[in-house]
């Protein structure tokens, strides 16, 4: 803005305006390679349409993490988090690409369940007019008989854990792109998993440059990371941590330390497979050639990220599927249409769950996942 260009008085009032304070412009866009963009606005008119209050909370100076989170519902208009938020819709909108390439239908089941799909001790429990309910963690179950009238299907909706986990990679609500699929085993699934992330990464790279490099990403670094992807087996993983000094006991799940030790040795995701059964769901059927492994495989993040997906082969027979529900101490009547699903017709299938805000905390090398998603819900934040 020019003082011969625009009137003495428009010029003082906007040149007092307070932070936040919204104008209508009109003037000539021109190219600047010094802007931010890369392009600029010569104004010659300009309208006042709201004057904000001075007391803008955020400051040009550091603000530490809580007082961030208080005042999410203004930090968002910061332009890492804007670039952070586009990353996350392009992201999604090129999975959503993929799997219509590759023949998936979309669909949507119940938020308000009545069975644990990972484990009672990590589910919200909801008061559901006179009965009891829970919120869901995973699509799964119901994935598992939609399968039946849609073939391969995904979805993409939030998931809930009421783990009380204070690491920077946890959320108590976060965003789950599901998919399952009639006759694929663990090698078929492993596939569709390192051909859709190749695809979301290449396409954010191409079309988020300057996102990225907001976030101090560069497109080439991703555009360089092509499937396959290796794979290591979960033994293989638990020798690698010891090697390195880090304890792990054998038949547990990877946790947030070892995952990042282990993601450090690797410059591109890699998959861990053959999990123990003791570290995996009650409905991960099992290996034939070691029955206490399971035909399972988390693909993982590297640069210390960790795990972005988890899937593997369903169990399919009846009676396997009902023992491993004892086996776990879970109430048969609550899976009874589960288990329908295995009296009047199956097919080997199998399906995986990947945290978007996990995938989009690597892609923008982000510290934290709560600056992955707009209003992050962690176990101490429910505000704003």
């Amino acid at each position: 803005m020019k003082k011969d260009v625009i009137d003495k008085e428009t010029f003082q009032i906007l040149d007092t305006l307070s932070p936040e304070s919204t104008i209508e412009t009109e003037g000539i866009v021109r190219k600047d390679p010094r802007a931010p963009g890369g392009y600029e606005v010569l104004i010659s008119k300009a309208r006042v349409l709201k004057i904000a209050e001075e007391s803008f909370p955020i400051a040009q100076k550091y603000h530490g993490p809580e007082f961030l989170l208080d005042n999410r519902h203004l930090w968002i208009r910061n332009r890492r988090m804007q670039a952070t938020l586009r990353i996350r819709a392009s992201a999604l909108d090129a999975a959503r690409e993929w799997f219509k390439e590759n023949e998936y239908t979309e669909t949507h089941v119940p938020t308000i369940i009545t069975a644990a799909c990972e484990g009672g001790s990590t589910l919200f429990e909801v008061k559901y007019f006179d009965s009891k309910a829970y919120l869901t963690q995973s699509w799964q179950l119901y994935a598992e008989a939609i399968i039946a009238s849609l073939g391969k299907i995904y979805t993409i909706a939030p998931s809930f854990r009421a783990e009380r986990s204070r690491t920077r990679r946890h959320l108590t609500e976060y965003w789950h792109l599901e998919a399952e699929a009639p006759w694929y085993n663990l090698e078929s699934l492993m596939k569709d998993e390192e051909e859709l992330l190749a695809h979301i990464i290449h396409s954010v790279a191409r079309s988020r440059p300057n996102e990225l490099a907001l976030n101090k990403r560069q497109s080439s670094e991703l555009l360089k990371l092509t499937p396959p992807f290796p794979r290591i087996t979960y033994d293989k993983a638990v020798a690698l941590l010891k090697e390195r000094g880090v304890e792990i006991r054998y038949g547990d799940d990877l946790g947030w330390e070892q995952e990042r030790v282990l993601t450090l040795q690797f410059d591109t995701p890699f998959f861990v497979t053959h999990f123990p059964k003791t570290a995996k769901a009650f409905y991960h059927k099992l290996d034939p050639s070691n029955p206490k492994l399971t035909l399972s495989a988390d693909l993982l993040a590297p640069e210390g990220y960790g795990e972005i997906t988890g899937g593997g082969e369903r169990i399919e027979d009846l009676n396997e599927l009902t023992q491993r529900i004892t086996d776990e101490k879970l109430d048969p009547k609550s899976y009874q249409w589960y288990l329908d699903l295995r009296r009047y017709g199956t097919v080997p299938h199998a399906g995986f769950g990947l945290g978007v805000e996990r995938t989009i905390a690597w892609i923008c090398k982000l510290k934290h996942i709560r600056d992955a998603i707009a209003f992050p819900r962690l176990i101490n934040r429910v505000y704003p």
